[in-house]
This record gives structure tokens, C-alpha cells and sequence, in this order.
């Protein structure tokens, strides 16, 4: 049986790494492993010119204002090509500073920052600060999508961008609409943190589902014993809708 592989781009991990996001590529990383697929994760760095050619998979986490801002710099330098890789398909999976990063443009402080235009929304600035766990059905994933979110941000959609989900606990994008996150062709926003993939395990294999399509024309996965991890899920969603959790 030939071997297959998956080249993973984790991006700028030195500078977004709230909430333990460098812990999706662990994620990532192990269940290829245990499904007897290798993952080639490609680490991007400041000073790095990245190249999205063989990229399966590119990964951008979250960050504070002046890192995010950072990274902008950075990546504007390579908008045609990201654009080009997700147009063609490629998985893209963004959450919180990432996700915002997505956009039109994006508002800091009183300054409006370009995006990287890859999908069509953008992001405005609202008081107060939305912080606490959050609850999210989604058709990518069989669970609900439980995490943490904290973002003074409010994303707005455009037409024909699909949400990531419902929100049935905690605020989403803007603490209005009811929604969270965004799918657009392989590009999974969210602003769910916690880190999000080892929390849901549906969402990892998601993406994982997609750019073994896109690699080798099969996106069916080996299923993996994931009892405990649904198991944490259960319990706390069960707990959040019980209203047993008071948040701050």
C-alpha cells in the first residue's frame, strides 16, 4: 500500500498561540499517526517566505492585537498566493486573530487593518468584550463544538458565506445574529478557542476529511476511538445548557 502524507503549514506559531492553539497541530499530528498517515508539519516564522504549493493544510491561530497585526504585515506579502490556495481547495483552518485576519479588513482600536481577503467579511470592534465558553452546532462536526471565546470583535458575514454553526450557548461572531465562525469552500473561521481541535474531535477529522479529498480524491478516515474526548464534550455541554455554569 503506498504511503500518504499530509503537509501541514502552521503560521507564525511564536505569535498566535492563545488558548493553547498550537495544540490543534498536536491534534492534527497524532490522529494522521494513528490512521497510519504522516504528517509533514512545515512550521512558518517571522522572517520565513512561505510557499502553499504542497501545503495540505495551513493553520492560523489566535493573538493579541499586536501580533495579529504582526502577521498581517506578513501575509499581505502573500495574498495571491493564499488566495490561490483557497480557491484550489486547500483547507484553511483560523481561529480568533486567524479567523479576523480572513476578512476585508478588520478594526483596531480606531484604525481599520486590510485583510487578506480570502473570504468575504470583516470585522468591527463592540463593548463589552465577548468572553466565555460557547456551544455550537455545526454540520461539520456529529457534536456540538464546545470552547472559549474572547474577542472584542464582531464579524460580520457577507452574502453567501456559510456560519460554521448555531450558537446554542455563549454569543458567536457578534453577539446578535445567533451564529458562529464561517465555512467558506475548504476554510473553517471560528473564534472558538480551548484549543479547538482535541476538544472536537469532529472538526479535526473535518478537516483532515477535506484535504485527504483534495490530496488522493478519498476523503474517508480509518474511525479512531475517541470515548474519552466525546465524553469531555458531553459533559461539558451538558453542563453549560444545564445552566450550572456561571460565567464571569
Amino acid at each position: 500500500m503506498t504511503s500518504r502524507s499530509l503537509r501541514i503549514a502552521h503560521l507564525y506559531p511564536e505569535l498566535l498561540n492563545l488558548y493553547g492553539d498550537s495544540g490543534n497541530i498536536l491534534c492534527l499530528r497524532k490522529r494522521l499517526e494513528w490512521r497510519g498517515i504522516t504528517p509533514d508539519v512545515y512550521e512558518v516564522h517571522v522572517g520565513d517566505t512561505p510557499s502553499f504549493r504542497d501545503v495540505d493544510i495551513a493553520f492560523i491561530g489566535g493573538g493579541s492585537d499586536r501580533e495579529q497585526k504582526i502577521v498581517c504585515d506578513f501575509l499581505l506579502q502573500e495574498k495571491a498566493e493564499l488566495k490561490a490556495f483557497v480557491e484550489d481547495g486547500g483547507v484553511v483552518g483560523a481561529v480568533c486573530g486567524g479567523y479576523q485576519l480572513l476578512g476585508e479588513s478588520y478594526l483596531m482600536g480606531d484604525e481599520r487593518v486590510p485583510g487578506l481577503e480570502l473570504v468575504d467579511l470583516y470585522t468591527d470592534r463592540g463593548t463589552p468584550r465577548i468572553i466565555g465558553n460557547v456551544v455550537v452546532e455545526s454540520r461539520i462536526s456529529p457534536q456540538p463544538i464546545v470552547g472559549y471565546e474572547n474577542h472584542g470583535g464582531r464579524t460580520h458575514l457577507g452574502e453567501g458565506v456559510e456560519p460554521l454553526g448555531k450558537v446554542v450557548y455563549g454569543r458567536g461572531n457578534d453577539g446578535v445574529t445567533g451564529y458562529e465562525g464561517c465555512l467558506y469552500k475548504n476554510v473553517v473561521g471560528t473564534y472558538v478557542h480551548g484549543p479547538l481541535l482535541p476538544k472536537n474531535p469532529g472538526v479535526a477529522d473535518y478537516l483532515l476529511s477535506r484535504a485527504m479529498e483534495r490530496r488522493y480524491g478519498d476523503g474517508a478516515l480509518d474511525p479512531l476511538d475517541d470515548a474519552v474526548e466525546l465524553a469531555a464534550n458531553k459533559v461539558m455541554v451538558d453542563r453549560l445548557l444545564s445552566g450550572k455554569v456561571e460565567e464571569g
